[in-house]
């Protein structure tokens, strides 16, 4: 493997997806991105197969389902973490815009 190297990715628009992280060969894996969503839009169900995965809440109020139901409501300055292996989706319940930062990692035993 070749030797890593420290990166620094600016954050911030209003685009509905940002890559942050794209994995290898940047990282040993690592993978992350940033999020907006409109109010009632949600992000859509999905697996990030065998990955575990950190959701970071940085502003608004999101709902968040686990295999297609209502596991908790977040707000803003929270991280939900999802095992792997785990469906899930994140909705926009707020008023306002919706932004998060997910990072995944390949599950390491």
């Amino acid at each position: 493997m070749q030797k890593l190297k420290p990166l620094v990715t600016p954050i911030g628009g209003d685009e509905r997806f940002q890559r942050l992280l794209a994995g290898i060969p940047a990282t040993a894996g690592m993978k992350s991105g940033y999020v907006t969503l409109k109010p009632q839009e949600s992000i859509g169900e999905h697996v990030t197969d065998a990955k575990e995965e950190a959701i970071i809440i940085l502003e608004g109020t999101a709902e968040v389902y686990i295999e297609g139901k209502l596991f908790c409501a977040v707000q803003a300055k929270s991280l939900v973490y999802i095992p792997p292996e785990t469906g899930h989706d994140i909705k926009n319940i707020g008023n306002g815009t919706l932004r998060y930062v997910y990072v995944t990692m390949p599950l390491v035993l």
